[in-house]
């Protein structure tokens, strides 16, 4: 076999092994590549979010020590906020209706448990207009935020007392 041969076979090869890594189902060499480039991106946007996550989680725990899980999700008109930390947490509930005040949320329902744990399930009502200005275009990234710099501010305030 000539150079040129065992040249040929070796792309050949190594664009089958790409193929099959990537789990391309093209045939010619263009769209194997092309898949693999869509694959590649994949594999970014993935190591770009898991890496959000991380400096996400990694800033909440610097932030404040205590265990705890803060959730938002946005509904058709407002948010459900989850917020569960692992030991009971006298003051903070004021803190957190202080913050969703300040967001200008209006709170329509709310669950509360402050017995072992702390334990809030609240909807947050449609983003009203503050007289400081238009506090529309709230999401819910900016709650969690809020809530996790509330329950910071919190932690703080209490290891001072």
């Amino acid at each position: 076999m000539s150079s040129r041969g065992r040249k040929k076979a070796s792309v050949y090869r190594k664009l089958q092994e790409l193929r099959s890594v990537t789990d391309s189902t093209a045939v010619n060499k263009t769209s194997i590549i092309v898949d693999a480039s869509r694959y590649i991106e994949e594999l970014k946007e993935k190591v770009d979010k898991l890496n959000q996550e991380i400096s996400t989680s990694q800033t909440s725990t610097s932030q404040n020590p205590l265990p705890m899980q803060v959730t938002v999700e946005t509904l058709q008109k407002g948010f459900l906020i989850n917020v569960l930390l692992e030991k009971n947490c006298p003051g903070l509930l004021v803190s957190i209706l202080e913050t969703f005040e300040e967001l200008g949320l209006d709170v329509l329902d709310a669950r509360v448990s402050c017995e072992d744990n702390f334990q809030l399930e609240a909807i947050g009502g449609e983003v009203r207009n503050l007289n400081q200005g238009n506090a529309e275009g709230i999401d819910a990234q900016m709650v969690k935020q809020a809530v996790l710099q509330a329950i910071s501010k919190w932690s703080e305030n209490t290891q001072q007392d």
